[in-house]
């Protein structure tokens, strides 16, 4: 299963494979084979890859409180699609411009603009359907749109350019 880790600022795409306790970890390139136990006080025993760590694990309302070899950690964790629905419609670049972007595949059922519309952050920009969910995607600030890449019916993947907004 693939999970958004946050820490601090800085969000990670990871992957975890495994059942009853023992786990494999992957985030980017790097691979970790993990034995995960919790003990009966409520604290949780890692070996992870030879190494032995204990981590006192806290869910505290919407992020968990992981305190392991005395540094304290604010983790979220969030199921992959759950993230990039969350987050849909950030727009990349800069100096003003954002392009949008799929976070996912889908197929657009709605384009509410065109090449030369002034929109306001928060106009409707078009919508995607994607794992029977309709995601609106909303200009996150003000502009012009310059490109609109996509028509409604059209199938869309993660990463596709939907629009550019200058």
């Amino acid at each position: 299963m693939k999970f958004a880790v946050t820490i601090s600022d800085s969000t990670e795409m990871i992957e975890v494979s495994g059942a009853g306790g023992r786990f494999r970890v992957t985030i980017g390139e790097q691979v970790w084979d993990v034995d995960a136990r919790l003990t009966p006080q409520g604290i949780s025993s890692l070996l992870i890859d030879g190494s032995s760590y204990v981590a006192d694990v806290k869910d505290e309302d919407g992020f968990f409180r992981v305190d392991v070899q005395g540094e304290s950690y604010d983790i979220r964790v969030e199921e992959e699609t759950r993230h990039i629905i969350r987050t849909r419609g950030r727009a990349a670049g800069g100096h003003g411009s954002q392009i949008v972007k799929a976070p996912m595949p889908g197929k657009v059922s709605h384009v509410s603009v065109r090449a030369g519309d002034t929109v306001n952050a928060g106009d409707p920009l078009l919508v995607i359907e994607a794992m029977k969910m309709e995601n609106e995607f909303k200009a996150r600030a003000a502009g012009t749109i310059t490109q609109v890449r996509v028509a409604a019916g059209q199938t869309v993947n993660p990463g596709d350019v939907l629009l550019i907004i200058e």
